[in-house]
């Protein structure tokens, strides 16, 4: 999915919507939506009317992740996020009266550092947004934005993020088509129907530099984008998720979550991608997805060695963390940071594991 943390979390905190002693699920994500719009299967996407924010439905995100090398080798992952959340279904208000809050989350990590950092930002006062035509994602000076003069606003994008640890400015180009996830953009997260709209563009080639610490690297490598919006994505007893996008050395791509319930088997999907950019919704017993060794992360125990195997499509390999300790020591706090592969096939993707 890259199913997300979403600033529901946030509206939570800040306004809530449902009594607290209720099981909502991870960090509320599962509570009662009733006032806002459902996700139902049979939605007609259009762009770039879809790139844009979505009014009515509850949280959103715009979810950038890169797996980078500079010219010695080294790896470096980059990720860039930006959430909205509404706290009322009603039409949003002018001004400092706006009912949505936005998110930014930006992270680099290698194989030594791990830098992460966030943004807030209230509706109706321009300090943060999304503008479908040009399309353009900001939060202060975090940006996500349209290069291109074409029929296609991803296809030529520039992503930037600064903090007093790390910053980059990278250019991401693609030539393929989006992909819609699960049936034709209705991604369903469990056995009852909650689901997403979710869409991805897994083709991007990114270039450009990253500082860490003071230092330049000039960098290059695949990134992918993931896009989703919902107003009820897990159910009450839905603890947590693990999430991965894979790039794989033969052309193709793979995203597969399971998401963790407080009894039960978690409930296990994903979709495989040719090199075209054909799209096959993978099911639960076409998957296996088990965590092998697991490291000591912010006093938690975090799988970040795991084995997954797609037997139809000859897919069987290894996982490890880059940096193990990739954790996002944010107020939403989340582990999420690139992995590279061994097994069957070669390549690099991310990994981020919720709920630990």
């Amino acid at each position: 999915m890259k199913f997300r943390i979403g600033l529901m979390l946030l509206a939570l905190w800040l306004g809530g919507c449902d009594d607290a002693s209720s099981p909502k699920g991870f960090a509320g994500l599962g509570g009662e939506a009733v006032a806002f719009t459902p996700v139902v299967p049979g939605r007609v996407f259009g762009f770039p009317r879809d790139h844009g924010a979505h009014e009515g439905f509850r949280i959103e995100w715009w979810y950038v992740t890169a797996n980078l090398k500079d010219a010695q080798g080294r790896d470096f992952g980059v990720q860039w996020t930006l959430f909205r959340s509404a706290l009322s279904a009603a039409p949003q208000a002018e001004g400092w009266r706006n009912q949505t809050i936005w998110l930014g989350h930006a992270a680099v990590t290698s194989a030594t550092v791990h830098h992460a950092a966030e943004r807030y930002a209230r509706g109706g006062i321009g300090q943060a947004g999304v503008q479908a035509s040009p399309f353009d994602a900001w939060i202060d000076d975090w940006r996500f934005a349209t290069q291109a003069s074409g029929n296609d606003p991803l296809a030529d994008m520039q992503l930037k993020a600064r903090d007093p640890r790390f910053s980059y400015e990278l250019r991401l180009v693609s030539s393929r088509p989006l992909v819609l996830q699960g049936e034709a953009g209705f991604s369903q997260k469990s056995e009852q129907g909650q689901a997403s709209y979710y869409y991805s563009q897994p083709f991007f080639q990114a270039s450009g530099h990253l500082d860490i610490d003071g230092q330049r690297y000039q960098v290059s490598g695949p990134a992918w984008l993931d896009r989703e919006w919902s107003s009820q994505p897990l159910t009450a007893n839905q603890t947590g998720w693990d999430w991965f996008s894979l790039h794989l050395d033969s052309g193709e791509h793979v995203m597969l979550y399971r998401m963790r319930h407080s009894n039960g088997e978690p409930y296990l999907t994903g979709t495989w991608i040719d090199a075209r950019g054909q799209a096959q919704t993978l099911h639960a017993g076409e998957i296996s997805l088990e965590p092998l060794d697991r490291a000591k992360v912010a006093g938690r125990a975090m799988p970040v060695r795991w084995s997954i195997k797609i037997p139809g499509k000859q897919l069987d390999i290894t996982t490890v963390a880059l940096n193990p300790d990739a954790w996002m020591d944010l107020r939403i706090p989340y582990w999420e940071g690139p992995v590279k592969m061994s097994g069957s096939h070669g390549g690099t993707g991310y990994l981020e594991m919720t709920g630990y």
